[in-house]
């Protein structure tokens, strides 16, 4: 084994705690900071462009998610592999996770790029988007599209250093292309009044650093993840075990979102202030989700590790740690935010209706957000296991079955006929999802975690 660095975390000795919030609050930070440049796009556009603008934006977020989660769940693959390699001391298999899954990262955002520059404007009409704001959304997912390969790149990168417990270096690199990010907003909306287009490319270049800086960091590793160019390839081996693990995560993230596109059809049928309030509080409520879904992440790698070194007595206490963490998060920062809601949605738009709109959302999600965390932290412990076709139909029964149930059903009752109704969807559904993805664990924990150091990976 090529020797350690000093960003790279051995999460199979010591204090569990610790070194889980040493994981978890760089990575947690990194994603808000990526939040919040990304949010410099929505305030950009809200405040220079209009509100049409700010909805051309903002509902395009449920389709990006629904066309890029197959093959970012690949990327936990690639996370839960790696980090069992790396705490199983496996050099020649952790090559070649790393090799493989940049080039899956590469097939990956070709693939994305064709489909997003020819197919979106298509989607929008089927979604029901309103006709002030399509051909806006349309101009921006098309331009949005073309930066899918540096996209896929920074997932793939990150998910290898995340696995051996790096995750200060992408926080840093955010960082430099979350700046750059906000200053050529600034400048391609305001000086050039290029619209939603000058924030589409402002993005996919801040995403092309951001990539490169990844990139450079695996190049000039001095550790087993040190990545060769030349060595590029699909290995066989690592890619039916990157595929065992990260179809059913990206089928899974896929149809979440296709539920959410639903979700977000029925939303825009409320018109442009709706979804114009619906989209800045949804990206607010982003921060809160980034920040649970830290720890998510955490578990994947620390259970991930320990799966591969053998160390099977600490799995239950890493789940408790990461429960309880999730929950903190996010009962703290919803109520936080749900204070100050008003205000946060004031840095969006100026209009009272749209903030209004907002509270609306705001109410009932921030209070409740804390369940999505809970379900999915019980998601990583799942496949952490090497469990991943499981949380992938618990999920999609219990949630999005569950939410599409019940826009057809309560949502068209007369009485019930309101944006409010479409939110408490969310609630409903994170509550029985978490408790089956329990129930699960609970039945499959004694298979799934043996006593002595025998790890089999199930589909």
């Amino acid at each position: 084994m090529a020797k350690r660095n000093v960003y790279e975390m051995n999460m199979c000795e010591g204090a569990i705690l610790p070194k889980m919030l040493k994981f978890a609050i760089p990575l947690m930070l990194s994603s808000i900071l990526q939040l919040m440049f990304n949010a410099a796009d929505v305030v950009v556009v809200g405040r220079f462009a209009g509100d049409n603008s700010l909805a051309a934006v903002g509902c395009t977020g449920s389709l990006i998610n629904l066309l890029i989660n197959l093959f970012v769940g690949l990327s936990v693959g690639t996370n839960v592999m790696a980090a069992r390699h790396y705490g199983a001391k496996q050099s020649n298999e952790l090559h070649a996770t790393v090799h493989t899954s940049i080039a899956i990262a590469i097939g990956g955002g070709v693939i994305l790029t064709l489909v997003g520059v020819f197919f979106t404007r298509g989607i929008l009409e089927l979604m029901g988007t309103p006709e002030a704001v399509l051909p806006l959304a349309a101009q921006y997912l098309r331009i949005y599209f073309l930066g899918m390969i540096s996209n896929m790149l920074y997932n793939f990168g990150s998910a290898v250093l995340r696995a051996v417990g790096d995750t200060r270096r992408p926080m840093y690199y955010l960082f430099v292309a979350g700046v750059i990010n906000v200053v050529l907003n600034l400048f391609f909306v305001i000086v050039l009044q290029m619209d939603v287009a000058g924030v589409a490319l402002a993005t996919i270049i801040s995403q092309t650093v951001s990539a490169v800086l990844v990139l450079k960091c695996l190049i000039t590793s001095d550790s087993e993840i040190k990545l060769n160019l030349k060595d590029l390839g699909f290995y066989p081996t690592e890619m039916k075990n990157i595929i065992r693990i990260g179809i059913p995560a990206g089928l899974q993230g896929c149809i979440f979102s296709l539920s959410n596109v639903v979700i977000q059809s029925s939303i825009n049928s409320f018109g442009e202030i709706t979804v114009s309030g619906s989209s800045a509080c949804s990206n607010l409520e982003g921060f809160v989700y980034v920040a649970m879904n830290s720890f998510y992440q955490a578990a994947l790698a620390f259970i991930g590790q320990n799966m591969g070194a053998g160390r099977f007595g600490r799995i239950k206490h890493i789940i408790i740690c990461a429960l309880l963490s999730v929950t903190v998060t996010g009962v703290a920062l919803g109520q936080l935010e749900l204070a100050f809601g008003r205000k946060l949605l004031g840095i969006y738009t100026t209009n009272p209706a749209v903030i209004e709109a907002g509270m609306a959302r705001m109410r009932i999600i921030d209070s409740t957000y804390f369940l999505c965390g809970l379900m999915d932290v019980m998601v990583g412990v799942l496949r952490g296991i090497g469990y991943s076709v499981m949380p992938m139909i618990v999920s999609l029964i219990g949630a999005c079955g569950t939410r599409l149930l019940w826009i057809a059903t309560v949502f068209r009752i007369d009485q019930y006929h309101k944006v409010e109704t479409v939110y408490v969807s969310y609630t409903f559904s994170w509550f029985l999802t978490f408790a089956a993805h329990l129930i699960c664990f609970l039945i499959v924990r004694k298979r799934a975690i043996p006593k002595e150091k025998t790890v089999s990976m199930k589909a």
